[in-house]
């Protein structure tokens, strides 16, 4: 489901009681260059407008910003598991087993990952840049989610939302030789090698056992879609954040 703040997975609907959704660049207050709703707690955007932001987003999903919990990202595999709503820093995905919590992952090129465990009731939140999704960090959450709470993959629904597509990631040989041939494609045009993102992270989740038909993937990409999404790569570095978010409401 899309609306102007935010975009939904088709299976969100099957459940009522959760939330899991990632944001648009619509229908905020930011000015440019990060027109208009960014939610980037780290960007150059004046902080009232990045707040006023957040509550509106929230507030469009049901939810109180303050039940929001997340984390300054460094591109690692560093997987966290949370009891409270807060702000870590270091970690790029997040757990619980909570009610209440809003789990948020910051995006603006890099995959973000959600992850429904209907029957151990967890969920989990995961940033996978090149580097975290080359670090297997899709399958160090589901993992952490076993351990933790016993979910197993087979039980779980996934979202694999939008980030810069496969036609849109241009790298050179140092990136593209983190990935095996099934991921990454020579362009003899742009003289680069192509990566697909979305497909590694998703790989990850049918080896763990994930049904094909639970993991629903984002028709959308970053940098082809700029009008809807902020994208780091094609804006040149300077533009807003989204977040996708993932919560079970108490």
């Amino acid at each position: 489901m899309l609306t102007e703040t935010n975009y939904q997975p088709s299976w969100a609907a099957v459940f009522p009681q959760l939330t899991v959704a990632e944001s648009t660049r619509l229908g905020g207050v930011s000015t440019s260059p990060f027109a208009s709703l960014n939610l980037g707690l780290f960007t150059d955007d004046k902080a009232a407008h990045v707040q006023q932001n957040r509550e509106r987003f929230c507030n469009d999903l049901g939810w109180p910003v303050a039940r929001m919990a997340g984390s300054f990202q460094i591109h690692g595999d560093q997987v966290l598991r949370v009891n409270n709503p807060g702000q870590w820093e270091g970690y790029d995905a997040l757990v619980t087993n909570r009610p209440a919590i809003l789990l948020s992952v910051t995006i603006a090129d890099c995959t973000p990952i959600l992850i429904y465990d209907p029957v151990a009731q967890a969920v989990g939140a995961a940033h996978a840049g090149w580097r975290g999704t080359a670090n297997q960090i899709a399958t160090k959450t589901m993992l952490l989610m076993r351990d933790a709470y016993g979910s197993r993959p087979e039980d779980c629904w996934v979202y694999i939302g939008t980030c810069i597509g496969a036609k849109d990631f241009e790298v050179d040989a140092d990136v593209a030789d983190h990935f095996i041939d099934e991921y990454k494609e020579w362009d003899p045009t742009r003289n680069k090698f192509l990566v697909d993102l979305k497909k590694a992270n998703r790989d990850q989740f049918l080896r763990l056992g994930v049904a094909p038909e639970r993991i629903e993937v984002s028709p959308f990409s970053t940098v082809a879609n700029t009008d809807r999404y902020f994208s780091h790569r094609a804006e040149r570095g300077l533009t807003g954040r989204m977040i996708a978010v993932i919560g079970m409401k108490s």
